[in-house]
């Protein structure tokens, strides 16, 4: 009786350590791709993924990394389903968020200055 115990608990100890390593695994596998917005400290704003500029992506999740390098700019986010000011007037930093993109076209903007900075993507 004492064995089948013993190899009961070694049982669920060991599915245990599976169900967690499983978990890890999924959650990494998981992750967001990573977008980078810059704005300022000029009057530029720009959208990257991997180094190139966004014109297109996928629908689906995505992390938005943005760095605010000037306290005077915005970067504000609209598209189908998002309406988000990621990085407001006044802060200076970097900001992320996670945000779920469905098919359409989306515009990125500094709102005090939206006539002179802005772009654009497509998601598909």
């Amino acid at each position: 009786m004492k064995l089948r115990t013993g190899f009961r608990s070694a049982l669920a100890i060991a599915v245990a350590l599976l169900v967690t390593a499983l978990a890890v695994v999924g959650s990494a596998s998981a992750a967001a791709p990573t977008v980078t917005g810059t704005v300022g400290p000029s009057f530029k704003i720009s959208l990257t993924r991997g180094g190139k500029n966004v014109t297109r992506l996928m629908a689906t999740t995505y992390s938005f990394k943005v760095a605010d390098k000037s306290s005077g700019h915005d970067f504000h986010l609209s598209g189908p389903g998002v309406d988000k000011v990621i990085t407001g007037v006044g802060f200076k930093g970097t900001k992320t968020v996670t945000l779920r993109l469905r098919r359409g076209t989306y515009r990125y903007f500094c709102d005090p200055h939206s006539s002179q900075m802005h772009g654009s993507f497509r998601v598909g």
